[in-house]
């Protein structure tokens, strides 16, 4: 039986209780998102999480951070660091997006470490074998795609993210229209080739009964993929990425009567005139499964602070309904992140996070702003401290303080407007 399962026959469930703890919110509140789907708790049954965290409507808004080896660079201890510095920063989840090394090994060190979820990106190691055995990624085989998901999930993966909605009727209306920064998504790309190399459907829309199956098996979260989504502003909210979300909210009704968890992941680039429509478009095709969006970034010409684009508009989209941010780092665009850029990523996209809970009305949210505040006003400088999302930044910058300047700060010394 799944949590789905459980919770439509309302079970007793020990995600749905903890969940519930975590929110502080009633068992029944979560235990109803879970039996209509607006609420997902990823954890596969060969896991034991540490922490319990729901995704879905009436709950705080969930971070993501994405870790992982390239090909270029491969060093599984660096890999555990950012792990252990993305939990450290306050990350509720973390891909492993590996592309280079033993894929297998560094997925089990990832997952053995982490006291979050933990999600992955099937297609990826899929591309890698089909590398490997000197083929062209537009030769990427249905049966391995399969047998690679089937692994991760037996060996524990929460979440994994698909691309069923890449279909030969949607690159058909991409191949028509056209875009200006094309498909940035590398496992839509994958995709796109495969299906325009061989004329034949995505199998996993064709199949995907076979793919639900495999989820239930291990009650494993679909996070379904939007391979097309928008990798500029100017490709924002276009035919292919609106007809690829149909798609997404019909296999959100699939995995649903399956009973199995989903998620539909979100764009990319998107102008902030834009992002309320697409927040509201996505609710409403995706039936209200939980959103998962990738920043969205609101511009295109800030590389290096592309953590701050996206924050900007990860609190704009979570403000209107999303409820899961996918960080972005300073070095998006650029390289692949050290612990540094990790660090920034999880916090910025936090920030964006708890504003938009401000503005949600989530429970607590605009009471931790107003203990701030309070103890701002006393300047006590301890009670911010611990109040602060990044305490240790926050005890960096006192410490450049000299001894005469305890009391206040060196803005405005004795003319402190706080000061009674």
């Amino acid at each position: 039986m799944t949590l789905i399962d459980d919770a439509k026959n309302k079970r007793s469930n020990i995600l749905i209780q903890e969940c519930a703890k975590q929110e502080g919110l009633s068992e029944d509140f979560i235990r109803q998102g879970v039996a209509n789907g607006s609420i997902v708790i990823p954890q596969n049954i060969n896991r034991h999480l540490k922490t319990i965290n729901g995704v879905g409507a009436g709950l705080k808004t969930k971070v993501n951070a994405n870790i992982g080896t390239s090909p270029d660079h491969i060093d599984i201890k660096e890999e555990l660091e950012k792990l252990s510095v993305a939990v450290a920063a306050g990350a509720d989840a973390v891909m492993d997006l590996s592309t280079g090394g033993n894929l297998t090994q560094i997925r089990k060190e990832i997952l053995d470490a982490c006291p979050v979820q933990v999600g992955t990106v099937p297609i990826y190691e899929a591309a890698c074998r089909t590398v490997a055995s000197k083929k062209k990624l537009s030769q990427i085989d249905g049966e391995l795609l399969f047998d690679v998901i089937e692994e991760q999930c037996a060996q524990g993966v929460d979440f994994i993210t698909v691309h069923c909605g890449i279909t030969l009727a949607v690159v058909d209306i991409l191949n028509r229209q056209g875009r200006l920064a094309g498909v940035v998504s590398r496992g839509g790309s994958f995709l796109v080739k495969t299906i325009n190399a061989s004329g034949k459907e995505n199998p996993l829309y064709e199949h995907f009964d076979r793919l639900l199956a495999i989820a239930k098996k291990y009650d494993t979260t679909l996070s379904l993929g939007d391979g097309l989504r928008p990798g500029c502003t100017f490709d924002a909210s276009d035919g292919p990425q609106l007809a690829e979300l149909s798609v997404l909210g019909e296999l959100v009704l699939r995995s649903r009567k399956a009973g199995v968890q989903a998620m539909i992941e979100g764009p990319g680039h998107v102008p902030l005139n834009q992002v309320q429509a697409n927040v509201e478009i996505a609710k409403r095709l995706g039936h209200n499964a939980p959103l998962y969006f990738l920043g969205p970034l609101v511009t295109d010409i800030a590389p290096g602070y592309d953590h701050i684009t996206s924050a900007i508009g990860g609190a704009l989209a979570a403000s209107y309904g999303v409820d899961f941010i996918c960080y972005v780092t300073p070095a998006e665009h650029l390289r692949l992140p050290d612990s540094s850029d990790v660090h920034e990523g999880v916090i910025a996209a936090r920030i964006a996070a708890h504003a938009a809970d401000i503005v949600k009305g989530v429970k607590g949210a605009a009471e931790q702003d107003n203990e701030m505040s309070k103890w701002r006003k006393a300047r006590n400088w301890e009670k911010q401290k611990e109040l602060s999302i990044d305490p240790a930044e926050f005890a960096r910058q006192r410490a450049k303080l000299p001894p005469s300047q305890e009391d206040v700060c060196t803005m405005c010394g004795e003319f402190c407007a706080m000061k009674d």
